[in-house]
């Protein structure tokens, strides 16, 4: 057998390792423990400027809601 194929050979195995250890690092990040809505949960809890964006997007959509009643009855 020539060295060139037994080189290849080595080469492959080598790369096919790296690969597999690749892979098994990539599950361990890829599968969150949680639902990223669980991870999440309460991080804006006690924040005023969160309560205020909250009040705002209310206020909002409350003016929407008014202003096409009022293009109704017109």
């Amino acid at each position: 057998m020539s060295t060139v194929p037994r080189q290849l050979e080595e080469r492959v195995a080598i790369l096919e390792a790296k690969v597999a250890r690749l892979k098994s690092q990539l599950e361990v990040v890829s599968l969150p423990t949680k639902a990223w809505w669980e991870r999440i949960a309460g991080t804006f809890a006690d924040n005023s400027a969160y309560d205020e964006a909250m009040q705002l997007g209310r206020e909002y959509r409350e003016s929407l809601r008014s202003d096409s009643v009022e293009s109704r009855d017109a």
